[in-house]
């Protein structure tokens, strides 16, 4: 019998050895199983719970309440002609998103070690099916967003939309391609480093008072003008901040911002993307 010629095999997988790789066919061949991984990551999270899928709408809610409660009627931020609760709810649902991804994409390579030693697939689906079925999470929130918009416009609060709005959608993405960058880098890490994924909960927690969630940027610069430079050298006060503009007519649009912030997101996904290559080749012996 011949050995068969290897020219007849119709995929040869050999380790990537590009400083950089992203290959795009190859994701797309295996896109069912994306599909499959996204369906996972929706449905069986809350499968066995009491209240499911009603769970991506009571977090946001109760935070809002919260905010508006804690930062607004006590600390006393005010939020011009918008309705606290509204103005609070929009930051903490673009915020949701970017944690979302972060977490969900920082556990990647431990969470699914037994199957990375088992199956051959693009490695790269496994994060990406993260940020899209986050990505439906977050449509779900901002129907509820749309919700509170309309009671409160026809309760009188004076709320108008402007044409900015049309770019809402590229802004979301800035944040879902930033906590999938970062998201990328920490997993790497974490196959070496157990201990690194305890401290990623808690900077979170930490970044979003710097990120311009429950207040507005102008009023870190006129109240704490010693360190408003924290705030406005985070990316992700710039995509919180534009939001809210575009969504409640509300503060400012920064254009030098938004570039500071798509050079940032795309720097720290392109380095992200290459410690992911590069770990992906030997993190089987350290996982």
């Amino acid at each position: 019998m011949d050995s068969k010629n290897t020219n007849d095999w119709l995929f040869e997988i050999t380790p990537k050895n590009k400083f950089f790789s992203l290959n795009f066919k190859e994701i797309w061949q295996y896109r069912d199983l994306l599909m499959l991984f996204v369906k996972r990551d929706i449905i069986t999270v809350y499968k066995q719970t009491v209240l499911g899928p009603l769970w991506y709408l009571i977090q946001p809610l109760f935070t809002s309440i919260t905010f508006t409660i804690i930062f607004n009627n006590v600390a006393g931020i005010k939020t011009g002609s918008i309705p606290p609760f509204l103005f609070n709810l929009a930051g903490i649902m673009v915020w949701n998103y970017f944690t979302a991804c972060l977490n969900g994409t920082s556990d990647t390579f431990k969470s699914n070690a037994g199957i990375f030693g088992k199956v051959y697939f693009p490695r790269i689906i496994t994060p990406l099916s993260i940020v899209i079925s986050n990505l439906i999470k977050f449509g779900i929130q901002f129907c509820i967003f749309i919700f509170f918009y309309i009671f409160f416009y026809f309760q009188g609060a004076d709320l108008s939309l402007n044409g900015s709005i049309l770019f809402f959608p590229i802004l979301i993405s800035f944040m879902g391609i930033l906590g999938l960058g970062l998201g990328m880098m920490i997993s790497s890490m974490v196959t070496k480093y157990r201990d690194l994924n305890n401290l990623v909960g808690f900077g979170v927690q930490l970044l979003m008072y710097i990120s311009a969630v429950m207040y507005p940027m102008e009023l870190i610069k006129d109240k704490l003008p010693k360190f408003g430079w924290i705030v406005e050298y985070n990316p992700l006060a710039y995509v919180i901040e534009t939001s809210r503009y575009m969504l409640l007519n509300v503060g400012s649009i920064s254009i030098l911002g938004l570039v500071y912030t798509m050079v940032v997101t795309l720097t720290i996904f392109f380095i992200g993307l290459l410690v992911f290559n590069r770990t992906e080749k030997s993190f089987i012996d350290t996982v």
